[in-house]
């Protein structure tokens, strides 16, 4: 987190200085023309901004930056003697929270904190999916949902997946109807479910061969049907995987770079020391690995030590080569809300 520091008077000054001792990668910012003017000209510029002045001046000055909490900084706001650290803004995903208890363990202060998950000591559901690498399909419903946890204490939670501890106020059910929460890389929409709030796990990784030439809409072809013939969730697709000797492959280069995702290349003995995956004697007279597309997708969903689960097996086009390897979900029982 890249953060800046504002202070008006000496004594703010002052303490300024000492959090930016405290801090890594935090900065004092010089207020030269106005304290409204010098935050809304830096409002983009960093994570976190911690202004050390009246919290009045704060909110007029960020007012009318505010647009989105998924986006916006964390600003917190502090006497110049550092005797209360308010969390004011983006206090989940912003960081706000955590950076105020780390500005308080440097002024001996108290932290402000005012997001009910805290107070209450439950799980904050948007920080919660962001440490677990849970994409948000209807963010519209975060709010409606966390309200639920707070004021009766638990949440009902669906998952089509095997997703080991959950938070002790995850309550888990065998069906999607009942559900607050329902987490599947399936293609779940959202409008079916309109109370619940639906998580997608980023966790998917494809396994591409092809013949010399594929061009990038053969795979982008492939992959959508792929997608459509099992109802996984584009999404949850996080990376691609091949053989070392398609590194080259312009097509292949190309959808991964269309579709912003990373692409690993694995040697055939690599390829070769994978167990489990279908074998063809054409793959293994061209390229000397017994297969690509399977054992490559497992290997990118490994840990470094064992693969992925296969959970689409190879399916063949004219030029493209597709199969799909979940990574195995950690442990999610971390409750975020309160953290020491």
């Amino acid at each position: 987190m890249k953060t800046a520091v504002i202070a008006l008077t000496r004594g703010g000054r002052e303490m300024a200085g000492r959090i930016v001792a405290g801090l890594e990668n935090c900065e004092l910012c010089e207020v030269t023309e106005g304290a409204l003017s010098t935050i809304r000209r830096i409002w983009s510029l960093y994570d976190g901004l911690i202004c050390v002045m009246a919290t009045g001046i704060v909110v007029r000055a960020i007012a009318p930056l505010c647009r989105n909490k998924r986006k916006d900084p964390c600003v917190l706001v502090l006497d110049e003697k550092g005797q209360f650290v308010i969390s004011l803004l983006s206090g989940h995903l912003g960081g706000g929270n955590e950076l105020a208890r780390k500005v308080v363990a440097i002024t001996g202060g108290v932290a402000v904190i005012t997001t009910a998950s805290d107070v209450t000591g439950h799980t904050a559901l948007d920080l919660w999916a962001a440490e677990n690498n849970l994409r948000v399909q209807n963010s519209q419903r975060l709010a409606g949902v966390s309200a639920k946890l707070v004021n009766e204490g638990e949440v009902i939670f669906f998952s089509t997946l095997e997703c080991g501890s959950l938070p002790a106020d995850f309550k888990r059910v065998p069906e999607a109807a009942r559900a607050d929460i329902i987490l599947s890389h399936g293609t779940f929409d959202p409008l079916e479910h309109p109370e619940a709030l639906v998580l997608c796990p980023c966790h998917l990784y494809l396994g591409l061969g092809c013949n010399r030439g594929a061009r990038a809409a053969d795979f982008e072809r492939a992959v959508s049907e792929l997608c459509a013939q099992y109802h996984l969730e584009r999404s949850a697709i996080v990376g691609i995987a091949s053989i070392d000797l398609k590194a080259d492959e312009a097509g292949l280069l190309q959808f991964a770079k269309e579709n912003n995702l990373p692409i690993r290349f694995y040697s055939k003995d690599e390829l070769n020391r994978v167990e489990g995956v279908s074998t063809s004697s054409a793959v293994l007279a061209a390229t000397g690995a017994k297969g690509v597309a399977e054992p490559a997708a497992m290997l990118a969903a490994g840990d470094g030590t064992t693969p992925g689960q296969l959970i689409v097996r190879k399916i063949k086009w004219k030029d493209v080569t597709a199969a799909v390897a979940e990574k195995k979900l950690t442990d999610m029982a971390k409750n975020t809300a309160n953290r020491a």
